[in-house]
């Protein structure tokens, strides 16, 4: 393995494996450097084993109202959560070595160990055995994501107070969950946990779940929740836990004063944090700003030679956006033109059921930023398709300029809207209009015509609501 490389990046998530790919492609003699599996936590402790899980619940689900669809069950289906997070972590595994696979065909060398800028153009990677080896790259691209937050009042003992990764092995299913947060994770879990038969409550700070959406979506979510037996708790605030006895009591603060919850576990939702620890910022003069790194549009750092990307730095935490930056990053480095990434069309997705996908504006935040707006919105229980496959809760939300017709924000909940919000995000890119949506034919039956037919119900159009 060579000790001089074009490009060395640091960290081997959906930013860093992405970035040295793209820099082998484009000539760059690359190496990446990750102390764990390949992947990082997006492969084996969030994005995809999160998937895994929800795709069990969701079949368990179908299973227990089969009769809905024509079948009869022999008996009576349960949930063995040692089974399903099995095939969780084998997915995980198996994504992790396809990492393996795709770096060794892009010849990207796989540098084991904890990687610590020493230089502008110098890394130190310690092993797992405490042996510090000296590389040297005229690029050095941090990549090293994040972590769960955790709260001073939820310190998490992994057992009774858990975070994200506990969560995805426990080794059988808790009687009863309290989740403190309602960001993407904490829902996530909310449902995967309640499909298996957990009493799940869900305590949010803010007046909404999911705080980050439409408030029309946040507000469908809930009844959702309610609907499916999850308690929800807004405007509330977890004080403390007394983690002494066999189950856990939780002091909760509301408006209407203290309630006191008991439960098995307390998950901790709470958002994440970057891993720039011991990475070698301060010992080089790398500029931070409240916990992450300041870069420019192409993610240079202010030392010459060393850049970051992903959670580590300013946007979204999300593993599309650190691929994104990562690619910008490296083109370049090798000396192309790409363009800056537009933090504004950024879609989000949240794989609850009902699953959460949106891009740009709220309806509050445009009418906040001046706008005249044409909004329309368009219930699933009106689409046939939705209807055949007994998926009719939900709607797309779609908001126009008035003026010039420009989408401003599109917001889905229902069933597999993470699939189709990419048509939303690629209309507003191409500066798509209103009308011009109207007019584009959608097949039918499916769930996507119902972008059009929202996109009609603004402009007074609508045919089949």
């Amino acid at each position: 393995m060579a000790s001089k490389y074009d490009v060395i990046v640091v960290g081997s998530g959906p930013g860093g494996y992405v970035a040295a790919i793209r820099a082998s492609q484009l000539g760059l003699k690359t190496a990446v450097v990750e102390k764990a599996e390949l992947g990082g936590i997006c492969l084996n402790w969030g994005c995809i084993p999160t998937k895994a899980l929800l795709k069990s619940a969701q079949v368990f689900e179908y299973m227990q109202h089969a009769e809905d669809y024509g079948i009869t069950l022999a008996q009576k289906p349960e949930a063995d959560i040692d089974a399903m997070v099995k095939r969780s972590r084998g997915v995980a595994d198996g994504m992790s070595k396809g990492i393996q696979f795709l770096l060794k065909k892009n010849k990207v060398d796989h540098i084991k160990g904890f990687g610590k800028v020493a230089g502008s153009k110098k890394l130190h990677v310690t092993d797992e055995a405490g042996t510090t080896t000296e590389y040297k790259a005229d690029h050095i691209i941090l990549a090293t994501g994040g972590r769960s937050r955790e709260l001073p009042n939820l310190p998490q003992d992994g057992k009774k107070i858990i975070g994200y990764r506990e969560a995805l092995v426990l080794d059988k299913k808790p009687e009863s969950m309290v989740i403190v947060g309602s960001g993407a994770i904490g829902v996530e879990f909310a449902y995967f946990y309640n499909a298996i038969g957990t009493k799940v409550t869900v305590v949010e700070y803010l007046p909404n779940i999911v705080p980050n959406e439409d408030e029309d979506v946040s507000k469908a979510l809930e009844k959702s929740f309610k609907k499916s037996g999850i308690k929800v708790m807004t405007n509330s605030a977890v004080e403390s836990v007394d983690t002494s006895g066999k189950k856990n009591v939780v002091t909760v603060k509301t408006k209407k004063g203290e309630e006191t919850l008991e439960c098995d576990v307390v998950l901790s939702a709470v958002g994440v944090t970057t891993n720039i620890e011991g990475i070698g910022l301060e010992d080089v003069g790398i500029a931070t700003d409240r916990g992450q790194v300041v870069v420019d549009d192409y993610y240079k750092t202010n030392i010459p030679g060393v850049y970051a990307i992903g959670d580590i730095v300013h946007g979204p935490a999300l593993a599309h956006v650190a691929s994104a930056e990562g690619i910008i990053c490296v083109e370049k480095i090798a000396g192309e033109n790409p363009q800056p990434l537009n933090y504004d069309n950024i879609p989000g997705c949240t794989y609850c059921s009902p699953e959460i996908a949106s891009v740009g504006m709220t309806e509050k935040q445009a009418k906040e930023a001046g706008y005249e707006l044409k909004v329309g919105k368009f219930p699933f229980s009106a689409s046939g398709k939705a209807s055949a496959a007994g998926a009719k809760d939900g709607f797309i939300k779609v908001i126009f300029d008035a003026k010039y017709g420009e989408w401003l924000g599109c917001h889905m909940i229902g069933a597999n809207v993470t699939e189709m919000i990419a048509e939303a995000v690629v209309a507003r890119n191409l500066e798509t209009t209103g009308h011009e949506i109207v007019k584009s034919v959608h097949p039918h039956p499916t769930m996507s015509e119902a972008i059009m037919e929202a996109a009609a119900a603004a402009y007074d159009e609508v045919i089949h609501i």
